[in-house]
């Protein structure tokens, strides 16, 4: 009799373990063992147990069994139904030697056989048993007809078709804590009410005792200041907007006289714009979007241009607003040297278009729904053991749920931006119809956006410094991974499963843009390598940039209105404080805007940080060491982000690796 001794390791999140029955048969190419039942006295599945701390099993087998393939675990019911997580599956030969890992890292429900592979990643060639080639498939057969696509609306990427978060299966919702936390946090921030117009600017302070944090506070003592408008084109929730102005556009008609104020001694309009230290931030895609109603009142947008210049000793700083891309009598040119009012209230407006952006394309579109792509097609067409399954599966984590409530709870026809944003309702996916239609792949690419950009010069643009050390550190690791597995460019030709992932992507995911530029074959490694860093770099850099700092730039709500309730002004001397308190959310807005970005941006209880791996898919030494160095370079980064960040008093800390999570998972 051959002698096997297996532990097994059970989830560590609440309701991870269970009192059902769990069998064990070990599968060798030579045949299978006995049906075990894993029945030690004790608490062996119970949350976080690791049942070797406990006692090993034996799983006896009447011959050798040869190479192990396969563990088949079995959840019988006892009692009642008791779903379990398994985590892995440790398996130690007859007489000793090195113990086998089949991670698991599933969800066991209901009465259900499930077969576990040994943890080396393996590439379908490299899969010679007919065994082993059977498991591939079918594991993928199932997947398919799990996670389908399905469109949530004609001119935006595909998504998980799901009607709520409901219909996932558990292997891609929420642990139970995750769970709680977010329901409990939303529905009690969301029953704060109030109903009427605020009185002056100060009345704002009335809501903001509780939730505040220090950049939102710093945020309400200078959100009027200019250098601090400029601040945050470069270093806000939106950084990816400002573009060098080689010369100003035709619709947008400043001239030098206008701003000549603005400009430092001795230069002109002309001389500035040729040394490249003139920037636009143009939101010609708000022009026409329908607007919201809310409680019966109609809800206001604008479409504005804004001027930039960056001051030799100020900073960068707005030197011209237009509130339309129609100029004319009524769509005046706002100047800094215009009456404070006027000027405040345009620059209220600008960042009032800032909302919607972020929010909804930057964050949303760019981020969330993106990564979603990712995350079906790589449920669908990649088994488990496949290298780049298990490099992405970590970066997914949560992604499909979090979108899923977003669907319903965020941006439905009546969820929480129908209730307070200005283009809550059928506004809100024409603009992402508009954003999707020229959305590019090497747009997400951050080296070649601030290029495209021409935003390379920029000083104190750390968004731009920390992203492209992070961009670094991502594809750094990605090609080291890769190159564990793949040897050659004709590795990645040659690898079907891969090409049909590819194509899945760029035909099913990202369908109806023409302008996406994303292949649906995979040429060589490079290519390879690039996708994937983009999908990591999306999910935790460049989701970190726009969604962790909203609360802090929008919780002071003048600083960045959710909505706007009266209509751009349309002369600068009629503008008054009544006219500013008439425009911006009233009371019952203003909480509820301070709610669902504290909500959304506050730091989640089980984050997982960039770089941190609980779930160990990878167990070869050559993809440990590949993880080891991509966490140094990250503790490199960390170190150099803190030192550059001591005695500022505006830190920029949101792309500090530590606060990175590994996934959008909010």
């Amino acid at each position: 009799m051959e002698e096997y001794k297996v532990t097994v390791a059970t989830g560590t999140s609440e309701y991870s373990g269970t009192n059902n029955y769990i069998y064990v048969t070990l599968v060798g190419e030579n045949g299978q063992s006995e049906r075990t039942i894993l029945d030690n006295p004790g608490l062996d599945f119970c949350r976080g147990a690791v049942s070797r701390f406990i006692s090993s099993y034996k799983v006896c087998s009447p011959a050798p069994l040869g190479p192990l393939l396969l563990v088949r675990l079995e959840k019988q019911r006892y009692w009642v139904e008791d779903n379990w997580f398994c985590r892995y599956v440790t398996v130690e030969p007859p007489g000793g030697g090195i113990a086998l890992t089949f991670p698991c890292y599933r969800w066991l429900i209901g009465d259900v056989k499930v077969e576990i592979r040994e943890g080396t990643a393996k590439r379908l060639c490299e899969d010679t048993s007919p065994q082993l080639l059977a498991h591939r498939k079918a594991e993928l057969q199932e997947r398919q007809t799990i996670y389908r696509w399905t469109a949530w609306a004609s001119g935006i990427p595909k998504c998980i078709d799901a009607k709520t978060e409901a219909d996932l299966h558990q292997d891609v919702r929420f642990d139970s804590e995750k769970r709680s936390d977010f329901e409990g946090s939303l529905h009690y921030k969301l029953a704060i009410r109030f109903g009427k117009s605020w009185d002056d600017l100060e009345d704002f302070k009335r809501c903001f005792w509780k939730l505040k944090s220090p950049i939102a506070e710093y945020c309400m003592e200078h959100w009027k200041e200019d250098w601090f408008f400029g601040y945050q084109c470069l270093n806000g929730s939106n950084p990816r907007m400002i573009q060098r102005c080689k010369e100003l556009p035709g619709n947008f008609p400043v001239s030098g006289d206008m701003v000549q104020g603005s400009l430092a001694p001795r230069t002109t309009l002309d001389k500035e714009l040729k040394a490249g230290n003139i920037y636009l931030i143009d939101y010609a895609i708000m022009d026409g979007v329908p607007t919201n109603v809310i409680r019966g009142k109609p809800q206001y947008i604008a479409a504005p241009l804004c001027l930039l210049y960056e001051h030799p000793d100020q900073g960068l700083i707005p030197i011209a607003i237009q509130l339309g891309q129609t100029p004319g009598l009524d769509t005046p040119i706002f100047l800094p040297n215009d009456p404070p009012l006027a000027w405040l209230l345009a620059k209220i407006w600008v960042r009032h278009s800032e909302f919607q952006v972020f929010q909804l394309l930057s964050h949303l579109l760019r981020t969330h729904l993106l990564v979603e792509v990712f995350c079906v097609a790589t449920l669908r067409q990649l088994p488990a053991v496949h290298p780049v399954y298990k490099l992405l599966a970590p970066h997914l984590r949560y992604t499909l749920e979090i979108n899923c409530r977003g669907r319903t709870q965020l941006v439905s026809a009546d969820g929480i931006f129908k209730r307070v944003v200005s283009t809550g309702g059928e506004g809100l996916l024409v603009l992402s119809q508009r954003e999707y239609k020229v959305l590019t792949y090497r747009s997400l690419q951050p080296c070649w956006d601030f290029q495209q950009r021409g935003a390379t010069t920029l000083k104190d643009y750390f968004y731009r410094e920390h992203s492209l050390m992070l961009w670094d550190a991502i594809h750094s690791f990605v090609s080291g991974m890769i190159s564990v597995y793949y040897q050659c460019d004709s590795d990645v030709v040659e690898d079907p499963e891969l090409q049909t992932w590819i194509k899945d992507i760029a035909e099913e995911g990202f369908v109806d843009v023409p302008t996406f530029g994303l292949s649906n074959e995979l040429k060589n490694k490079a290519e390879l390598v690039t996708l994937l860093s983009v999908a990591i770099f999306t999910s935790t850099a460049q989701h970190a940039a726009t969604n962790n700092g909203q609360f802090d730039w929008c919780a002071w709500v003048p600083n960045t209105p959710c909505t706007m309730r009266h209509p751009t002004p349309t002369d600068k001397d009629a503008v008054t404080m009544e006219m500013i308190m008439d425009s911006l959310p009233d009371v019952s807005q203003t909480c509820l805007e301070m709610a669902i970005t504290w909500h959304l941006g506050r730091p989640q209880p089980d984050a997982v940080p960039l770089g941190q791996y609980p779930e160990q898919y990878f167990t070869e030494p050559q993809a440990q060491e590949v993880i080891d160095r991509f966490r140094k370079e990250l503790k490199d980064i960390e170190e150099h982000i803190l030192s550059q960040n001591q005695g500022l008093e505006l830190p920029y800390l949101f792309l500090l690796p530590s606060r990175i999570e590994n996934s959008i998972t909010i």
